[in-house]
């Protein structure tokens, strides 16, 4: 006989209520174990993929160490220098490039930018607080972010969550399933099934558009020479996990860089342009549809809503749960919709009268 329900919502309230808590006052702590669990669930279908050409689990978890291993070695060697360089030129350079801006419109423009006009205002503070800021921003990251015991948490701990996770996955989704109330089984199955799809969907899909538009992006402004490329293609890459921000923020950063470094070369300037229409043709029209699809239920803007929510209220580790636990939410709000529709608290006394 099941529970009442006001009982079973009691406990529920209680296991949601300790969550929030531990998320709250473990937070620092919880970091490489969530990380960790988004990088096995990220790898989990690669090794389903690898065993079903025949490799054992142990086989394709060592397999997927060994190729991520290389892949960070080559990393920390080649690209995270350059761009930690890149990214404090780029802060430092900044004042001067308000500068040359302020020259320009003077030039051009000079009912706009008389002494004391708001405009020219807003410019010498922009640039000021760019360059004070930023290298505010940079002594946090070093003296906090980056101390020997986040080090040792971020780039030990992680690893070794990933592959212990990775290599028993199957075995703690079939003990969770053990676990779950027998007469709400079936639910929970599909709303997980529901859940999983929609990460799947976004998160894997996602993610895999950010790393290749971002190599794209930063490579191809590489290529053609802009200064500190290397950091916008990071940027809008990264920005990509929000549709179209990353290719409003990236262009524009992208495109006003090029009017500083290459005015009057015009072929460049459009060069540039070219990358970032180039790019969002690639992702509308190829990555999305084929990585993503169209039926993963994350609206930008409950999205965005949910980064800014659970990161102002817990933190680093808040935004990184705040996708799955977004999904979830959605998942089960549509659920609850459908079972709404379905109940005589909508449908009235109609249906037992066409019954009737």
């Amino acid at each position: 006989m099941a529970l009442p329900v006001r009982t079973q919502l009691k406990y529920w309230g209680i296991a949601a209520a300790i969550f929030v808590v531990m998320l709250w006052v473990l937070g620092d702590v919880l970091l490489p174990f969530v990380v960790g669990g988004a990088v096995a669930y990220f790898l989990d279908p690669v090794a389903d993929r690898l065993e079903r050409v025949g490799m054992s689990r142990g086989m394709a978890t060592g397999t997927i160490t060994v190729a991520m291993i290389l892949i960070f070695v080559i990393l920390a060697l080649a690209v995270v220098p350059a761009l930690v360089r890149q990214t404090s030129q780029l802060i430092e350079t900044a004042p001067e490039l308000f500068r040359q801006l302020q020259a320009f419109l003077s030039t051009h423009f000079p009912s706009i930018m008389v002494e004391g006009s708001p405009v020219r205002e807003t410019l010498v503070s922009i640039g000021e607080t760019i360059r004070e800021r930023g290298a505010q921003l940079i002594d946090a990251v070093l003296t906090s972010a980056m101390s020997l015991i986040n080090i040792l948490l971020l780039f030990v701990i992680v690893p070794v969550v990933a592959v212990y996770m990775l290599l028993d996955w199957d075995n703690m989704v079939a003990r969770v399933d053990s676990l779950l109330p027998r007469d709400h089984a079936p639910v929970i199955r599909k709303l997980a099934r529901d859940i999983d799809k929609t990460l799947a969907g976004f998160i894997r899909g996602m993610g895999s558009v950010c790393l290749i538009l971002g190599f794209y992006y930063a490579l191809a402004l590489w290529l053609v020479g802009l200064n500190f490329g290397l950091v916008v293609g990071v940027v809008a890459g990264i920005l990509t996990f929000i549709p179209y921000v990353g290719a409003i923020v990236g262009g524009a950063l992208a495109i006003g860089l090029a009017l500083f470094q290459f005015w009057g070369e015009w072929v460049w300037i459009a060069a540039v342009a070219g990358i970032f229409f180039f790019g969002q043709f690639l992702e509308g029209n190829f990555l999305t549809p084929k990585l993503v699809g169209e039926s993963v239920g994350l609206h930008p803007v409950w999205l965005i809503l949910a980064l800014s929510v659970f990161g102002s209220i817990f933190g680093f580790v808040g935004m990184l749960v705040a996708v799955p636990l977004a999904a979830a939410l959605g998942v089960v709000a549509r659920f609850l919709v459908d079972q709404y529709i379905e109940s005589r608290l909508y449908r009235g006394l109609e249906t037992d009268e066409d019954q009737g």
